[in-house]
């Protein structure tokens, strides 16, 4: 005897849950392409190889890219070597992932998972990017001999982790970016530039990032004041917070800067780089480590192209490859690490 077909209601049911699978996978493909193209936490479209040739490489995110920048320029700034820098990008990437989040073990926090309860700062501190690499280093400044201790160890005895061995794993890839981020390793970090959704503003932010990473002095530097926009570039710590972070690198406080908001249509930002800037370095390796920064804060600051020592980063193209600039670039012959070149959208 043949079954009886369904009945209308059986069918109508069917239909309503097809149909409920069908918009799912729309709504799924619709985030994924909003986070495709606002810069979310979808696929890595920043790449760091390495300098050696060996076929090294580490791919990653906008976003970590922003923060790894951040802690190399903080490092940098203060005069910590390039050990010290690779310490703390392992550190991050394990903690943290290079995201500056805001929960963790307790009452653990932001890039480095650092603890207010235990004296590390303020939740509004330590959720400041510049002001948890900060206190980062300042931690590991005190471990005798950190640079040359395993990284496990010297990541260990400043974070007091429940598994020192985890910051091993990271060590490769920690490397690779402490290398770029600080200049040694020249044109090895490119981005895709996507701009993220907040909108752009021209130079202001840019002047104001530098300010925040590197310390008032790289402003002064290029002739240029901290502007008026600093405050929204960045979620501002503390006033002791900024004034310890701008003291440590040698700048004067960042809150007795004087305003002087960015002129309408204002895009370039130019940085004479001086020798001697950072650690142990000359001028052409601070410029690489300039012209990197720029690039990592590509997508978040609307940068569209940075030209330096002859060879220029444009956002947007299929690689996101550093290529020989053209004379219109303003960045070919032996003068062109003298200066590093950022234009930002409008």
């Amino acid at each position: 005897m043949p079954e009886p077909s369904p009945t209308p209601v059986r069918r109508r049911g069917r239909l309503l849950r097809f149909a409920g699978a069908v918009m799912v996978l729309f709504a799924l493909a619709g985030y994924l392409g909003v986070q495709y193209l606002t810069g979310g936490t979808g696929a890595p479209r920043c790449r760091v190889v390495s300098g050696k040739g060996d076929g090294a490489s580490y791919e990653f995110t906008p976003e970590q890219a922003v923060n790894a920048a951040t802690i190399s320029a903080v490092g940098t700034s203060r005069r910590m070597p390039e050990r010290a820098v690779a310490i703390a990008l392992a550190t991050a990437l394990q903690e943290s992932g290079l995201r500056n989040i805001q929960h963790g073990d307790r009452d653990s926090l932001g890039l480095f998972q650092q603890r207010p309860s235990q004296g590390w700062g303020t939740r509004k501190q330590i959720m400041d990017p510049t002001y948890a690499a900060g206190i980062f280093y300042e931690h590991l400044a005190k471990v005798p001999g950190y640079s040359r201790l395993p990284l496990t160890v010297a990541a260990q005895r400043v974070q007091r982790s429940g598994y020192p061995q985890a910051y091993a794993k990271h060590e490769p890839d920690a490397t690779l970016l402490a290398a770029a981020l600080t200049g040694r390793a020249a044109a090895t970090l490119t981005c895709e530039g996507r701009p993220d959704a907040t909108p752009a503003r021209g130079a202001g932010p840019v002047r104001a990032a530098l300010a925040r990473d590197f310390g008032r002095d790289v402003l002064q530097e290029a002739g240029a004041t901290v502007d008026a926009e600093r405050a929204s570039a960045s979620p501002a710590p503390d006033a002791t917070a900024a004034t310890a972070s701008s003291t440590a690198s040698g700048a004067s406080p960042t809150t007795a800067a004087s305003a002087s908001p960015a002129k309408p249509g204002d895009r370039t930002v130019t940085v004479p780089v001086r020798e001697g800037a950072t650690s142990g370095t000359g001028a052409l390796r601070h410029g690489w480590e300039l012209a990197h920064w720029a690039v990592a804060n590509s997508s978040a600051l609307h940068i569209e192209r940075v030209s330096y020592a002859g060879r220029e980063w444009t956002a947007g193209t299929s690689e996101g490859s550093w290529r020989t600039a053209d004379a219109k670039g303003g960045s070919a012959g032996s003068g062109a690490a003298a200066e590093v070149r950022i234009v930002a959208a409008q």
